[in-house]
C-alpha cells in the first residue's frame, strides 16, 4: 500500500466499518422498535451491506419526509426457480408497492417498502432460498453471468463458476441471519463478535464496492468491460471451455464537475484455465482491498488503482499473489450486446422466450399486465427465469407444446410475444431514479419512455425508420444503467436538464464521450435532430450511429463538448 494512502486519514465509513466489522450496528433493535419509522444515519450504512437502502419518497418531500425501503436480491447470474419468482411475486405485493424492478446487475428490487414490513419482507425471501445480503456495501455485488440460454454447452459451465465465484466472495458475519432470520440483535460484547474479522475482507472490508462478471463472446450481454473483474469464456476448435481472459479496471461512476473520477473500460490482463477462476477472482479482490483508497470514496474503486499503477502492474501484483503465472490472452471478438426477444430453441430441443420489460418494472399497468402475466405462466409451467443485464426476463427450459399457450396467456394480458416495441425501444435502459433514489438529480426511468417515444418520430422524419441505437439514461452520474457506453447517453445533471454523451459501438467495448454538458429535456430533440439528419445522409452501408460519431463527429469535434 502506498504511503501517500497510509497517511491519509481514513473516511467515516472505514471508521464505522473498524468499529462494528460484524455489520450489526443496531438495526434489530431499531427493527423492534415501534416508536420510529427510520433507522439512524450509521445504520443505514450497515443496511447496505444486508442489501437494502434507506431512502424516501422524493414526490412528498414538500409535505415531509416518507422513509421508504429498497431491498435487492443476490442472484449470481440472474437465474431463478419458479418457487423463488412466485415467492418474490407475493412478497412484493404483501411488502412493497406491487411492482419488481429488474436490476442491471441480474437482480430484483423491492420498492416502497416500510419498516414494518422490512423484517418480514427479508426473511420471507430467506425462506425461498434466497437472500438480500452483500448485494450492496462495501464487498463484492452480484456476479453476472450470460443469461441467453446457450445453444452448446458453454452457458452452463460459465453459469457454474459465476455460482462458485459469488459463494467464494461472499462476506461471513452471522450478523445478517442473527437480525433477519432470528430477530435478535446481535450481542456485539461478546469476544466472538468484539473481535471479528472476516477472513477474506478484513475488519474495514473493500474500500468500495467491487464487481464481477462472466461473458461468451461474441455476446457481449452482461456488459464485460465495466466490471471490476471480468472472465471472458474461451472456446477451443473443438467449443469446448478452454479457460478465461481476464479483465480488470473496468467501472461506470463518476462524479459532476470532478475531473478526477470518470467511467473507464477494463484492461485485458491474461488467460486462465477454468479451475483457477475462484483464486483469481479472490486474488483480484485483495488487491483491492489492499491497495484501494481508503481516504476518498470518490477514488476508492478498482479501475483508480488500474489507473494509478497500469495493467503491467496489476498483473505482477495478481501473479504474485496467486503463485503462478497467468498466459497471454487468447484472442476473442464482441459482435453485440443486448437480448433475444420471442421465441428460440436452445439446446436440447426446448425453448426459451424473451421478454422485453420496458425500464425493468416488473408491474401491472392499464391494458398491459406483465406482472399477472409471468405469475400465471409461471405458476403453471414452470420454466426457469432468468434476469438480464438489460433489465428484462427471460423464461427458459419450456416445453415446445406449451409454446402457443403461454403465447396466448401473455396475449390475454395484453403482452406481445412478438414484436415486442420498436428496435429502439428495445434497446434501451433507465436506472430507477425518481422518486426514490436519494442520489438522482433528474428523471430517468419514468422519463425515458416519452422520450424515446420523441425520438422515433424524429427518426421518422430523417427518414431512419425503425432504427436501433442504443439509448441509455440515468438521473445522476453513477451510471448504473451504463450510460457511458451507449450509443446515446443521457446522465442527469440537474432537475430536467441532462448531459448528453455520444459514441459507444454495438459490441459494448467503446466508452462514449461528452457532446453538450447541459441540455434541457425540452430541447433534446432539437440537439439530435441535426445529428440524426448528418448520421441518415452519410452513413455508410450498416453503419450504427454510434460508428458514424466516432468516424465522422469525433474528428470534427475531437476535445469535450461545450
Amino acid at each position: 500500500m502506498s504511503s501517500t494512502i497510509e497517511a491519509a486519514k481514513p473516511s467515516p465509513n472505514e471508521v464505522l466499518k473498524g468499529n462494528c466489522p460484524t455489520l450489526a450496528g443496531t438495526i434489530a433493535q431499531t427493527l423492534a422498535d415501534a416508536s420510529t419509522d427510520r433507522f439512524s444515519e450509521d445504520d443505514n450504512q450497515f443496511l447496505k451491506f444486508h442489501g437494502v437502502y434507506q431512502e424516501d419518497d422524493r414526490d412528498l418531500r414538500k409535505t415531509g419526509k416518507k422513509y421508504i425501503l429498497m431491498a435487492r436480491l443476490r442472484v449470481p447470474g440472474g437465474l431463478l426457480t419458479p418457487a423463488q419468482y412466485l415467492a418474490c411475486d407475493d412478497l412484493s405485493a404483501r411488502y412493497a408497492n406491487n411492482t419488481l424492478r429488474v436490476t442491471s446487475r441480474q437482480s430484483l428490487q423491492f420498492h416502497s417498502i416500510v419498516k414494518t414490513g422490512l423484517g418480514p419482507l427479508v426473511k420471507g425471501i430467506n425462506d425461498a432460498l434466497l437472500t438480500t445480503f452483500a448485494t450492496c456495501g462495501d464487498v463484492n455485488r452480484n456476479v453476472m453471468a450470460p443469461p441467453t440460454p446457450a445453444t452448446n454447452g458453454l452457458g452452463g459451465q460459465v453459469q457454474e463458476y459465476a455460482r462458485q465465484a459469488a459463494a467464494a466472495l461472499s462476506p461471513r458475519t452471522r450478523a445478517y441471519h442473527s437480525i433477519w432470520m432470528e430477530g435478535v440483535q446481535l450481542n456485539l460484547d461478546e469476544p466472538e463478535n468484539k473481535n471479528f474479522a472476516d477472513p477474506l475482507y478484513g475488519k474495514t472490508y473493500l474500500p468500495r464496492k467491487f464487481k464481477i462478471g462472466f461473458a461468451i463472446p461474441p455476446l457481449n450481454d452482461v456488459d464485460i468491460l465495466t466490471n471490476c473483474c471480468g472472465f471472458i469464456a474461451i472456446a477451443d476448435a473443438d467449443g469446448n471451455l478452454a479457460g478465461f481472459n481476464l479483465t480488470a479496471g473496468g467501472g461506470m461512476g463518476r462524479s459532476h464537475n470532478n475531473d478526477a473520477t470518470f467511467p473507464r473500460a477494463a484492461d485485458v490482463i491474461g488467460f486462465l484455465p477454468p479451475e483457477k477462476v475462484v483464486d483469481v477472482a479472490r486474488a483480484a479482490l485483495t488487491i483491492h482491498r489492499d491497495f484501494g483508497d481508503r481516504s476518498n470514496r470518490k477514488h476508492a474503486r478498482l479501475k483508480y488503482i488500474l489507473h494509478d499503477r497500469g495493467a503491467q502492474w496489476f498483473r505482477e501484483e495478481l501473479e504474485r499473489r496467486l503463485g503462478f503465472k497467468l498466459a497471454e490472452a487468447r484472442p476473442f471478438k464482441f459482435e453485440k450486446q443486448g437480448d433475444a426477444f420471442g421465441w428460440h430453441r436452445q439446446a436440447g430441443g426446448r425453448l426459451f422466450l424473451g421478454l422485453f420489460v420496458e425500464t425493468g418494472r416488473i408491474k401491472d399497468k392499464d391494458d398491459w399486465r406483465m406482472k399477472t402475466a409471468l405469475r400465471e405462466v409461471i405458476a403453471k409451467y414452470q420454466p426457469e427465469i432468468r434476469l438480464t443485464p438489460a433489465n428484462n426476463v427471460i423464461l427458459a427450459n419450456i416445453a415446445p407444446e406449451h409454446q402457443s399457450e403461454i403465447t396466448r396467456i401473455f396475449a390475454g394480458h395484453g403482452v406481445r410475444v412478438e414484436r415486442q416495441g420498436s428496435l429502439l425501444r428495445r434497446a434501451s435502459m433507465a436506472c430507477v431514479s425518481l422518486p426514490t433514489c436519494g442520489l438522482a438529480l433528474a428523471e430517468a426511468e419514468r422519463y425515458l419512455p416519452n422520450l424515446i417515444t420523441r425520438i422515433e418520430a424524429l427518426l421518422n422524419e430523417v427518414g431512419l425508420g425503425d432504427q436501433e441505437i442504443n439509448i441509455r439514461m440515468t438521473g445522476c452520474p453513477n451510471g448504473c444503467a451504463r450510460p457511458y457506453m451507449a450509443e446515446i447517453g443521457f446522465v442527469g445533471k440537474a432537475p430536467g436538464k441532462y448531459q448528453i454523451y455520444l459514441g459507444g459501438n454495438e459490441a459494448s467495448t467503446r466508452l462514449n464521450r461528452l457532446y453538450k454538458d447541459t441540455v434541457k429535456d425540452t430541447d433534446i430533440i432539437t440537439e439530435l435532430r441535426p445529428l440524426l439528419a448528418r448520421y441518415a445522409q452519410e452513413r455508410h452501408a450498416g453503419e450504427r450511429f454510434g460508428d458514424w460519431v466516432e468516424r465522422v463527429l469525433w474528428k470534427e469535434q475531437p476535445t469535450a463538448a461545450n
